[in-house]
């Protein structure tokens, strides 16, 4: 026993991990690579078997480990990101849920032949629309701001209220309660109420009480995100001792509150619990699809097989269509959306469950409950995860395929670095909080920004016009280093640059450190006052494209300053004398470089 958990924690931790080190090398959907990875080490090779080797612990666990992940979509929920989404959002959080129940309940009892309550429990567990795939779809994707805004709302709001749902469906016909009887509405009705409130309240307490205690300097640093974590874990679990499904809006209402409430210090917790969300989502894929049987998987039937195709093709679709009536929603955006639904984590869980306590209640067709939602799991992780880029850019809801550039700090000479690569067509935005230095950026058409990248407005608004590399160009190296740090663990410490803030400053040990700033941008001596020098000498900035000759004499002509070379549709290779390995350019690629007029001479350096 000891040597199985052992080898599954190797399996499942490791394969977890490179599974999302490839998806994210070669731009592939995560959650596919480890479903089929899952179906490998469990059904296939039988290498993992979670419920026989953990026992009773399994489902504890992966509940737990849900609970997490949704605590953790509940943090990325911004009222104010909500009012600017628009009418669409609560329509497919309030009208789309319902009619999407009803909709797949009438298609498992007459598509797949399955008993009223069977049925109507499959129509609630497939309205999740689960986070923990949905999140990471967006990430990868650059999706303009309102239809990520749609598909992440409806992700994480739906999740909880699916849960819910199918909670209470369940619970209904384990009770055999006739909803047309006084029972329930009496004892079922009130008691679902009460729990629905409680878990409210249950959210909402505890973020006040984190807020007085963080804003009262009554909790150290260091206790900050334990405690918050810890208590998500609590209020999850004491919510499912009321009700079970109640855990998961509990934990949801409770980091909404904690975002919503501006509560300072939580940075800390955004960026430990996107990377713990990361290492918990590739455990419970592997692990729920690895625990599935044979003999689930011999269940699928051509019903449960049609089934899949009218939910995909059918119910979805028409559900969105429905509940988006009159709204302002562009015809791209209702058809985008009533496609993209792949389900997760919470549906496979709770189907799970599900099956086989209606087993055990004697319900026939409640084996087919789990083959039925792992139909649809697999067929819209699949489908939706290798089209929901493809489709996006093809009804034109994505920015730019192209690398973008964000440059901070707007002079002169910046504002003439950012027209160059506005002209070659790389996405550039110009950031400054100061209307009067951006006016002639934007009289060359060049996007601008107004805003202060240190605030959480600036770093909100950078998100909603998502950059891949940024270059702090203000002639304050304090201030362009504290940027750079702020944004390096969202962006990628190998994506934030600076222009030199002195020689003397640089120094590992004694200078200022490699966290707190960003990578210097070209070699120690280019910082503020030779840029600006030399451009009132009249050097400009050129961008062409690279021969051989070029890209063999790359950073090594004195006579012009090479500062990056763009490879289209891929990345931009921006110069560092602190690289390990030297820029080499490739013929077709752009080089942009600072070069003087044709009478003058070298730079000094």
């Amino acid at each position: 026993m000891q040597y199985d958990i052992l080898i599954g924690i190797l399996c499942t931790f490791g394969a977890g991990m490179l599974a999302q080190w490839v998806a994210w090398r070669f731009r592939l959907p995560a959650i596919v690579l480890l479903f089929a990875l899952g179906l490998i080490l469990g059904p296939w090779l039988g290498i993992l078997h979670p419920s026989v080797t953990m026992g009773w612990a399994f489902r504890p666990l992966v509940s737990l480990l849900v609970a997490i992940v949704v605590f953790e979509g509940g943090m990325a929920l911004d009222i104010r990101q909500l009012r600017e989404a628009g009418e669409g959002v609560a329509r497919l959080t309030m009208l789309a849920l319902p009619i999407n129940w009803v909709l797949g309940s009438l298609a498992a009892r007459f598509v797949a032949h399955l008993e009223w309550g069977t049925s109507l429990l499959f129509g609630a567990i497939i309205v999740v629309t689960g986070p923990t795939v949905v999140l990471p779809l967006l990430r990868s994707a650059k999706l303009q701001a309102r239809p990520a805004a749609f598909l992440r709302w409806e992700a994480i709001v739906n999740d909880p209220l699916g849960a819910i749902l199918a909670a209470v469906v369940l619970q209904l016909m384990l009770l055999h309660v006739d909803v047309h009887t006084g029972v329930f509405f009496t004892h079922t009705l009130p008691d679902l109420l009460a729990a629905a409130a409680e878990s409210i309240a249950a959210g909402i307490l505890p973020a006040y009480l984190m807020r007085y205690l963080f804003t009262r300097d009554m909790m150290p640093e260091i206790l900050k995100t334990p405690v918050l974590l810890t208590l998500a874990l609590v209020v999850f679990c004491v919510c499912n001792l009321e009700m079970e499904g109640a855990g998961l809006i509990a934990v949801t209402i409770f980091g909404m509150a904690l975002t919503n409430l501006h509560i300072p210090g939580l940075s800390e917790l955004r960026r430990m619990k996107e990377s713990l969300v990361v290492l918990v989502v590739s455990v419970l894929f592997i692990m729920l699809t690895a625990d599935l049987q044979r003999m689930v998987l011999a269940r699928l039937s051509i019903p449960i097989l049609a089934l899949t195709l009218v939910v995909l093709f059918v119910v979805r679709p028409a559900g969105i269509f429905l509940s988006t009536l009159g709204t302002k929603m562009s015809w791209q955006e209702k058809l985008f959306v009533g496609w993209i639904a792949p389900r997760g984590i919470v549906a496979a869980a709770v189907a799970g469950a599900a099956g086989i306590r209606l087993s055990e209640a004697g319900y026939s067709s409640a084996d087919l409950i789990m083959p039925a939602v792992f139909a649809v799991i697999a067929v819209t992780m699949i489908l939706h995860g290798f089209s929901l880029s493809p489709l996006a850019r093809r009804l034109k809801l994505t920015l730019s395929n192209e690398p973008a550039m964000a440059i901070l700090g707007a002079s002169p000479w910046s504002i003439d670095f950012a027209a160059c690569l506005h002209g070659e067509g790389i996405p550039v935005l110009l950031v400054d909080n100061r209307s009067s230095a951006l006016m002639p950026a934007a009289r060359l058409s060049i996007p601008v920004l107004r805003t202060e990248l240190l605030s959480q407005h600036g770093q909100e608004s950078l998100e909603e016009r998502p950059a891949d590399y940024l270059i702090a160009t203000t002639a304050d190296g304090i201030y362009n280093g504290m940027v750079c740090g702020h944004l390096a663990p969202s962006m990628g410490r190998q994506r934030v640059f600076q222009i030199s803030p002195g020689v003397a400053r640089l120094d590992f040990y004694h200078g200022l450190s490699r966290d707190a700033r960003g990578k210097v941008l070209g070699e120690p001596a280019w910082n503020y006052t030779l840029f600006e020098t030399l451009f009132d000498r009249g050097w400009r900035f050129i961008a062409t494209v690279a021969t051989e000759e070029d890209a063999a004499k790359f950073g090594q002509d004195d006579n012009k300053l090479d500062i990056l070379v763009v490879r289209r549709g891929t990345a931009i290779l921006i110069r560092s004398a602190e690289d390990n390995d030297r820029t080499h350019p490739s013929p077709g690629d752009i080089i942009v470089s600072m070069t003087p007029p044709p009478e003058h001479g070298s730079p000094a350096s």
